[in-house]
């Protein structure tokens, strides 16, 4: 089961309070500049981040069917790791806006700065940089945003 993490998602742009949690994949193939958090369009609209998709400068990223173009909303969104013995570090990241994708993804960046360390992708073995060496984190299956 590949890492999948719990966390929890703030829109930066609004004066209201748009947060929600959502499952996220941590995967190696997103590699990105700056932290990075790719949005399905439908957890964009929970986020109250479609109304500014105007804003938003299109950019190119390939996937394995070729490329596409998605919506960057840069240093819009603040992310943290939610589990029930802790909480990591809010971080400031790019909202990359997918009317494609389902699934929240992590880019390798954001990855690093929220301080996750993959032991086994195969097995979804994870772990955070404050934990033991023999700590092991939840599994968590698959949210999709439909």
């Amino acid at each position: 089961m590949p890492v999948r993490v719990r966390l929890r998602i703030r829109n930066r742009l609004s004066v209201d309070e748009n947060v929600a949690e959502s499952i996220a994949l941590v995967g190696s193939g997103f590699e990105a500049d700056t932290p990075q958090i790719l949005v399905p369009m439908k957890l964009a609209e929970v986020l109250g981040l479609y109304s500014r998709l105007l804003e938003a400068r299109i950019e190119s990223y390939g996937i394995p069917a070729g490329p596409v173009r998605m919506y960057v909303l840069p240093s819009s969104l603040e992310v943290w790791i939610v589990e029930d013995d802790v909480e990591t570090n809010k971080v400031v990241c790019d909202a990359v806006i997918s009317n494609i994708e389902e699934e929240v993804l992590i880019s390798d960046y954001l990855a690093g700065e929220l301080e996750i360390i993959v032991e086994d992708l195969k097995n979804g073995v994870w772990r955070l940089k404050v934990d033991s060496p023999e700590e092991r984190r939840r599994i968590y299956s698959p949210q999709y945003w439909r």
